[in-house]
C-alpha cells in the first residue's frame, strides 16, 4: 500500500512509516496515555509494523497518532489515537479522524470499533455510538501486562 499525505494550515498527516517519530510516539503512550502506560518500545514497534499508522507533524515535528489495525475488507480497530496537549483546540484530533475515515483502503467496512473513556465527543461527530447488544461482545483485557 501507498502512502499518503494532507496537509492543512501548516499541519500534514502522513500514513509513511519512515517519516514517524517511534521514540516520540513511545515517550506519549508510555508516559501519558492511560491505556499503555509502561508500554515498553519493541511493543510500539511492533504495533507501528502491523497497523496503517497516520502520523500528525507540525513543522516536521510529531504532534500525534493514531493506528488502524484491519484487513481491509470488513472491521477496522482505531487505536492509539492522541494530539500533544499544546496543539489541542486547533481542530487537529478532528481533521484526523476524518482523514482516518474517509481514507481510501478503509471505505466499505462493515465494522469500526475503538475503545475510549474520555473522547466520546470527538467520535460521536463521526457516527461513532456505543455498542449495540454489549452482551454479545467478549473480551480478554490484561489491564497490567505492560507492568
Amino acid at each position: 500500500m501507498s502512502y499518503r499525505s494532507f496537509y492543512k494550515d501548516g499541519f500534514c498527516i502522513s500514513t509513511e512509516k519512515a517519516r514517524l517519530d517511534i521514540k516520540a510516539i513511545h515517550h506519549f503512550l508510555s508516559t501519558e496515555a492511560y491505556w499503555s502506560l509502561n508500554i515498553p518500545m519493541s511493543r510500539v514497534e511492533e504495533a507501528i509494523e502491523h497497523s496503517l499508522n497516520f502520523g500528525l507533524y507540525f513543522r516536521e515535528k510529531q504532534i500525534g497518532f493514531a493506528r488502524v489495525i484491519s484487513d481491509f475488507s470488513c472491521i477496522a480497530y482505531v487505536g492509539d489515537v492522541y494530539v500533544l496537549p499544546e496543539f489541542r483546540g486547533k481542530g487537529l484530533s478532528k481533521w484526523l479522524m476524518q482523514t482516518i475515515m474517509s481514507y481510501p483502503e478503509l471505505q466499505g467496512l462493515r465494522r469500526w470499533i475503538l475503545s475510549t473513556a474520555d473522547a466520546h465527543g470527538l467520535y460521536k461527530q463521526f457516527g461513532w455510538v456505543p455498542v449495540s447488544n454489549p452482551e454479545r461482545w467478549m473480551e480478554v483485557h490484561c489491564r497490567e501486562v505492560y507492568k
